[in-house]
This record gives C-alpha cells, sequence and structure tokens, in this order.
C-alpha cells in the first residue's frame, strides 16, 4: 500500500464519530509509513517546529488567525492541509483533536444555501481542497456533504463562466489563471478522494490554462503574456494532477519554470511562500530529479529563515506563510493523497 493509502487505512480503523467531536483528551498513536526517498532528519526537525507553531497559535472557535482581513476559510485550511501532510488525521496523531477542531471550524465557514465559502473563490477552492484531502482520509457524512456542495459550486461556476476557469466570485464571467488553478486543484483532489467531477471540467480548465500561455512557455494572469514563476507552477501542477504531463503545454512551462527559478524569481504578488507552495509540488509531479535538486535547496533556505517559535512569515502572514511553507517540503512524506505521485 502506499503510504496515502496506509494512512486512510489507519484513520478509517479509529472511531469516525470522533472527527467533528471535541478533542479526546489522549491522542491515538499516529499513523505513518513511508516509501521513497528517505526524509531528512531537518526536514523532521523543521516540520515539527512548524507544526508546534500552527498547533500553538489555533484558536479556541478552531480557526487560525489571518492577516489584515481577520479570519478566513483559507488561511484555516491552509494550516489543516498543512498538520495532515506529515501524517496525523482527525482521528490519529498529536494533531487530531486539533484537526477535529479545524475541519468542524471550517465546515461552520460554509454558506450553507450555496455551498460557498467566501468571500472569494480563493477560500473556496483552498477550503474545498482542505475538505477534500480529510475526506480521502475520514469518510464522515458532514463532511461529506460539505465537500459535494462545494465541488458543485466549483462546476456550476465553470459551466457559467465562458473561458472554461474562473475569477474571484462564483457569478463572475471573466478568469484569471491563480483562482483557477486553485480550484482545478481542489475538483481534482475531490476526485482522487471519490467524489465525481466530470472529466469535461478538467478539460476546459486545463484549456484555460493553455489559452494564457505565452510563447516563452510562461503562464499569463488573464491572457497570454507577462508570465511568471508562480502562475507556471500553478499550471503545470493542475496538469500534472489531472495527469496530463507529456503536453506542450508542460514541456513549455516547465522549461519556463525552470529558467526562471535559475534567475531567483520565485516572488510573486502572493509571496515567496506562495510560489514555494506550488513549484514544490510541479517539479515532484513532473521530474523526480529536478524535484530532488529543488527540494535540497529548499530546505536549505527555509532552515536559515526559520523563526524559533517554528513560523515564516514573509508577506500573508504568519499562519499560511508557515502552512505553505510546511507543505512546500511535506512531499518528503507523501501522506497527503494528493501529494502521491500520478
Amino acid at each position: 500500500m502506499r503510504p496515502a493509502q496506509l494512512l486512510r487505512a489507519g484513520c478509517m480503523a479509529g472511531t469516525l464519530a470522533v472527527l467533528l467531536a471535541a478533542a479526546s483528551p489522549r491522542a491515538a498513536a499516529q499513523v505513518r509509513e513511508f516509501h521513497g526517498d528517505p526524509v531528512p532528519p531537518e526536514v523532521d526537525a523543521m516540520y515539527e517546529r512548524g507544526m508546534a507553531f500552527l498547533l500553538a497559535t489555533q484558536m479556541e472557535d478552531g480557526t487560525w488567525p489571518a492577516q489584515g482581513s481577520g479570519q478566513g476559510p483559507a488561511t484555516t485550511a491552509m494550516a489543516l492541509l498543512a498538520l495532515m501532510a506529515r501524517g496525523d488525521c482527525p482521528a490519529h496523531g498529536p494533531a487530531a483533536g486539533a484537526l477535529r477542531r479545524g475541519v468542524h471550524a471550517l465546515i461552520g465557514m460554509q454558506a450553507g444555501d450555496t455551498g460557498f465559502f467566501g468571500p472569494t473563490m480563493y477560500h473556496h477552492g483552498f477550503a474545498t481542497l482542505a475538505l477534500a484531502e480529510a475526506y480521502g482520509m475520514v469518510e464522515h457524512p458532514r463532511l461529506a456533504g460539505a465537500l459535494r456542495q462545494a465541488v458543485e459550486l466549483i462546476l456550476v461556476s465553470q459551466r457559467e463562466n465562458p473561458t472554461g476557469g474562473w475569477r474571484y466570485q462564483p457569478t463572475a464571467r471573466d478568469a484569471d489563471t491563480t483562482v483557477s488553478g486553485a480550484q482545478m486543484v481542489a475538483l481534482l483532489a475531490a476526485r482522487n478522494a471519490g467524489i465525481e467531477v466530470p472529466d469535461e471540467a478538467i478539460r476546459r480548465g486545463l484549456e484555460y490554462f493553455a489559452a494564457c500561455q505565452a510563447e516563452d512557455g510562461g503562464i499569463g494572469y488573464t491572457s497570454a503574456g507577462s508570465g511568471n514563476a508562480v502562475r507556471t507552477a500553478i499550471a503545470i501542477t493542475s496538469a500534472a494532477l489531472a495527469g496530463e504531463t507529456d503536453t506542450p503545454l508542460v514541456a513549455r512551462a516547465t522549461n519556463f519554470l525552470a529558467q526562471a527559478e535559475s534567475r531567483g524569481a520565485h516572488g510573486s504578488t502572493g509571496g515567496v511562500f506562495y510560489h514555494f507552495y506550488y513549484a514544490a509540488q510541479a517539479w515532484f509531479h513532473t521530474d523526480m530529479d529536478q524535484w530532488r535538486a529543488w527540494n535540497a535547496a529548499q530546505i536549505a533556505r527555509l532552515s536559515q529563515i526559520q523563526h524559533r517559535d517554528g513560523h515564516w512569515s514573509e508577506r500573508q502572514g504568519p499562519t499560511i506563510d508557515t502552512a505553505w511553507g510546511l507543505l512546500s517540503i511535506a512531499l518528503n512524506y507523501r501522506t497527503l493523497p494528493i501529494y502521491e505521485r500520478q
């Protein structure tokens, strides 16, 4: 069995009713087994410090604090993903109680009538992804219902959008590649967890990325032009998770990403940690030799700038930047279902 399958088997063996219940006073033994490259000890050390920071900063209502505009589904979703990515799940592991509270809080942010995790589709995509990964580990009727409703909103939004992509609001008729990437990864994670997602939705999403690719391989924001590294990594990740790696889109995009990173072009309006989150997945799912080199450099980068309390913070605030930092090295564990090699 693969790591993610073993994790799900261990979580399913637990008491499923505890998923959305209060935290038990004593967490069950963590279920972890790894196949593949050995996990560098410095990754374990960094991850433990980062997890400790996230566990210490979770709020009483189960959410995590966000910077600027206050709490939001995306911040809580990313914290949940980072905690799950090392091998904990809502039924097992030192973080099980925090995960149960966080999943419960995340579902509580969903609009009951529409299934929308506002205020924007960024939040919605990341929240749907977190629910999909949780559902991929532990089945629960309430979790399944929330996930299906969230997926349906993404599908309806795309069907009513002539571009085949997504923008900030579900009713938008235009699109951009960053918001579209969040929806694509969420749909692919949900499909991986057993939720029905039409092939047509994935095809149209990939066609939108292709329409935004310039001759140099870079992916633009709303059209083909002014490509940057993070948008290109988003497109690669979406295509790879769909099993579409042997395509001109990916070939040209990986070439652009390699050149951009060689120039140190890691930043974007979302910040360098946003780039790290997607670039790790892009290389892991397309070129293991490139990923190993990228991963070694990433471990060195992060180890130099991690704060003593375990957090990282650059542009989006300590919670989500820490979560993105952890997720950029979580592929060393490969326990999240979406972090399996396609």
